[in-house]
Parts: structure tokens; C-alpha cells; sequence
């Protein structure tokens, strides 16, 4: 089994969901991680607050800098992932559209090393 990264790709601006439609977002994504469970290919998964929540460490000379917020602005933010064991490229890009479908957000997938 291969273990492949599915990004799910938040927009930085613009209006949120509304209560409805983000009551509907997490009942499918909801759906969408129990779907994984039953399948046997969870690994692990997570949201992740917004971008101004972060600390970027550097390195600056013998130690570290350190900075709140994101390392680069952008229209677009990773606000949640999961890790998933699969036996094949297509098999994650399958488990891939049904995040994209469950959050209605871009998914990005990438195989670990």
C-alpha cells in the first residue's frame, strides 16, 4: 500500500459558507471520513485553522526567526487533509473526488516518499 496526502484547498477571501450549506459541508465530509474508516484506507486527518493562526520558524544566521502568520499570502490556504494507504494512484484520485465532492473545495493529492 502506497500512502498518498489529499489537500483540501480553501479559499483565503470571499464570503463563507452559509450555517445551511456548512451544516450540509460537514454532514458530507462527515460522511465522506467514515467512508474512508469503513474502507480501511484512513490513516490520519485534519483541519487546520486559517493562516493567521500559523508560526513560520527560519533559520537567521546560528538560530531561528520566528513569525506569526502565513510563510507566503495567497488566494488560496491548505485548510484540512487526510492521509489515506491505497494500493494505487487512481485508487487515491477515486477517494479524491469524493473529498472534492464532500467539501466542495479543490483537493490535491500527492504520494508520500
Amino acid at each position: 500500500m502506497r500512502q498518498y496526502l489529499l489537500s483540501v484547498i480553501e479559499p483565503s477571501e470571499g464570503e463563507p459558507p452559509s450555517p445551511q450549506e456548512m451544516a450540509a459541508i460537514d454532514a458530507d465530509v462527515a460522511a465522506f471520513n467514515q467512508g474512508l474508516r469503513d474502507a480501511g484506507v484512513w490513516v490520519f486527518s485534519g483541519g487546520l485553522f486559517p493562516p493567521a493562526a500559523a508560526t513560520v520558524l527560519r533559520p537567521k544566521d546560528d538560530g531561528v526567526l520566528l513569525s506569526d502568520g502565513p510563510f507566503i499570502e495567497g488566494k488560496e490556504h491548505l485548510g484540512g487533509f487526510c492521509v489515506i494507504a491505497v494500493e494505487d494512484l487512481d485508487e487515491a484520485l477515486e477517494w479524491a473526488g469524493k473529498a472534492m465532492r464532500a467539501t466542495r473545495l479543490p483537493i490535491e493529492v500527492r504520494p508520500f516518499r
